[in-house]
């Protein structure tokens, strides 16, 4: 365009006509960044056959910011992907022109090459994605937690620790205080002792141990299973290094609460991390102590691919940052008892006096029929209903049920058989009380059922829930107030008051100065679990709810009802003998092959499915299966095992069979969960 006040000469024509027939430059290549300008980038897709790495130029104007471990986005295909930078390089492995750097997302370096190297190891051993788990390591960002946290602030100085009461007990308690003081990295099994003494109960114990680490100015994870755990750990914590000396890390946080507390581990601004699941995977500076409490708690085992459990989590820390690894309980988990005898742990406990336990008994057993007949086998025995008739003039009495609900499990008065669904087959159950029985799976009502064995018409109960233990209590003890912990209201603690507290496992209340009386009932619905692990779990929640009792110095009982003292694991409770019945588990699934003897995992998914990657294991692999899932309509499961010795060749083929099927877009979903100690089968 030319100014018409000034008109453009012939020349200046000219060379606007030669301009415009000239071919158009190329646009000047992008100026990288002068030293490493390769970028090496983990991309945040859940794509099997991509799990790995790609490579970016660095542009110039992002070279300061582009360092390792921070989010970055890129162009992938045609959209925008989030990332990890996890490497610069000098040169690149790719041959062609490199895409650039859309962006840097933050300057913080949140993937730490300690955690990146523990997301390697934990992908590999489970078969799964890099990218899963970074995503369970590394929480969402937060830009104003960002911006709102100090750069420069230093944790606080922790006092040593002169003596430990709660340590004391134990013969070998002292010496594990005294290396991790040390800086050493001693593997430890503790079997803790059950105690109404806040001075020495477990939260104590590991708040010391915490203690001991910190003043040694080495960091400390704790790990525990539920939010309930977390807040008797974080109490006695407060009272012994100050509230601003760790951070928790639990599911109920915030997610501006949850990665300020993150980012204050990752900037060192403090030294301890308490918390679930996610706390396994803190990037905590100079780790001396990892603990786990009850790793055979289920809500320890991640339920997102590729189900990483928290104890193995810690067990790969351990090894790679040399930091001292508790892992403690009432009872003792089957593959933690693998580690025992494997010499990979040492056993940290004591003897137990009987005057510091409950006085143990079973109710049903050959005396109460004799004294009471048939009697003596109703699900709440006179010796029961006795136990808790005295515990109640005293203090609060803890009723355990092994189910939820009001009945949630029913059968045929006349033949006994289970009671399924006409349309599903289902379970039926009742709701509420004067309720239509119903499908648990499909809602489908059964007004008019009949039974397919004998034709019955009428039904009873097969389980009854803490819903209607409550009610048949409540009527049993009039005047005495009835409070119930379970799903939906969980309660943390209850007072000293004189109530009948009805909790499903996991869910027990603490009392002030412990329950008076702790009735189990219906142990067979604990003992006949379909579960491998049915055995561990029920002695493990025994233990649990037991050790919430007064000693028998000072009156406290614990009865076992609904199952026969001569199994196993009531003789395990009777007897406080964890050790004794991991032993016994571990010795028969050895005998069987079962987890955790061997690496093992399992494949879900229709038959077609199973059938087709089955095909793609390799034959040195041991299959089992496939067999249908009950209630899980067309699914089957197999399951493929293999010596310990092969587990990382075992693993590698369980990820080619993913990539493979990623690659070939498998409209159909097939689940892989590597399950080393077998709980979820």
């Amino acid at each position: 365009m030319t100014d018409e006040a000034h008109p453009a000469t012939p020349q200046q024509l000219e060379l606007l006509r030669t301009a415009a027939r000239a071919p158009a430059k190329k646009p000047a290549p992008m100026d990288r960044a002068p030293v490493d300008p390769v970028a090496v980038v983990l991309l945040d897709l859940p794509v099997a056959h991509l799990d790995r790495a790609f490579e970016y130029a660095v542009p110039v104007a992002l070279d300061e910011a582009a360092r390792p471990g921070v989010r970055v986005k890129v162009k992938f295909g045609a959209q925008d992907v989030s990332g990890y930078l996890i490497q610069r390089t000098a040169t690149a492995e790719h041959v062609g022109e490199l895409v650039p750097l859309r962006t840097v997302v933050s300057d913080e370096p949140v993937l730490t090459p300690e955690v990146l190297r523990l997301c390697r190891q934990v992908a590999v051993a489970q078969a799964g994605s890099l990218s899963d788990v970074v995503r369970l390591a590394v929480p969402p960002r937060h830009a104003r937690a960002e911006a709102a946290l100090p750069m420069d602030a230093t944790p606080p100085w922790t006092p040593a620790l002169e003596s430990s009461a709660a340590w004391a007990r134990y013969p070998a308690g002292s010496a594990l205080l005294r290396r991790i003081a040390e800086g050493e990295a001693p593997a430890a099994s503790w079997l803790a002792l059950p105690t109404v003494d806040p001075e020495a109960d477990w939260p104590r114990a590991l708040a010391d141990a915490a203690r001991t680490a910190m003043a040694a100015g080495r960091g400390v994870i704790i790990t525990l299973p539920d939010h309930r755990d977390v807040e008797r750990v974080a109490h006695e914590l407060g009272e012994l290094v100050g509230k601003d000396a760790f951070v928790r890390l639990t599911a109920d946080q915030g997610p501006q609460a949850r990665y300020t507390a993150w980012l204050k581990a990752l900037r060192g601004q403090v030294r301890c991390v308490i918390g679930n699941r996610a706390a396994a995977f803190a990037p905590v500076h100079d780790l001396g102590l990892l603990v786990c409490w009850d790793d055979g708690d289920n809500l320890l085992a991640e339920p997102r691919a590729p189900y990483p459990h928290t104890r193995d989590v810690l067990w790969r820390r351990h090894v790679d940052t040399a930091a001292a690894l508790v892992l403690g309980g009432f009872a003792r988990s089957v593959a933690v008892e693998q580690w025992v005898q494997e010499g990979r742990l040492q056993s940290v406990h004591a003897r137990p006096v009987r005057a510091e336990l409950p006085y143990f008994s079973v109710a049903g057993d050959d005396r109460e029929v004799e004294r009471h007949g048939a009697a003596a086998k109703a699900r709440l025995p006179a010796s029961a209903w006795q136990a808790v008739h005295d515990g109640l003039q005293h203090g609060p009495v803890l009723v355990q049920v092994p189910r939820r609900g009001y009945v949630p499990r029913l059968r045929c008065s006349t033949c006994g058989h289970g009671a399924d669904c006409p349309v599903c087959h289902g379970p039926l159950q009742v709701r509420d009380a004067d309720q239509t029985p119903r499908c648990s799976w499909c809602d489908t009502p059964a007004e008019h059922y009949r039974c397919p064995e004998c034709d019955g018409a009428t039904l009873r109960a097969s389980v009854v829930g803490a819903r209607r233990t409550a009610e048949e209590l409540g009527r049993a003890f009039p005047g005495t107030p009835v409070v119930r912990s379970g799903a939906g209201q969980v309660l943390g603690r209850v007072p000293a008051a004189s109530a009948l507290v009805i909790s499903t496992p996991g869910a027990e209340p603490v009392a002030e100065s412990g329950y008076t009386a702790v009735l189990l009932l219906d142990g067979w619905a604990m003992v006949d679990r379909p579960s491998l692990a049915s055995n561990e779990q029920a002695l493990r929640q025994w233990m649990a709810a037991s050790a919430l009792c007064r000693p028998a110095a000072t009156g406290g009982k614990v009865v076992l009802a609904g199952v026969d003292a001569s199994v196993q694991v009531a003789q395990a409770l009777l007897r406080w003998a964890p050790a004794a019945l991991a032993g016994s588990e571990l010795a028969a699934r050895a005998a069987l092959g079962l987890p955790p003897t061997r690496w093992t995992a399992s494949l879900t998914g229709k038959a077609a499915e199973v059938a087709a990657a089955a095909a793609t294991v390799p034959d040195w692999m041991t299959r089992l299966g496939p067999a249908p899932l009950p209630g899980e309509g067309d699914q089957v499961r197999l399951l493929v095992s293999a010596d310990h010795a092969a587990a990382r060749d075992a693993a590698r083929a369980i990820s080619a069979l993913r990539a493979a099927r990623s690659l070939a877009r498998s409209k159909e979903p097939l689940a892989v969960r590597v399950d080393p100690d077998g709980s979820s089968l």
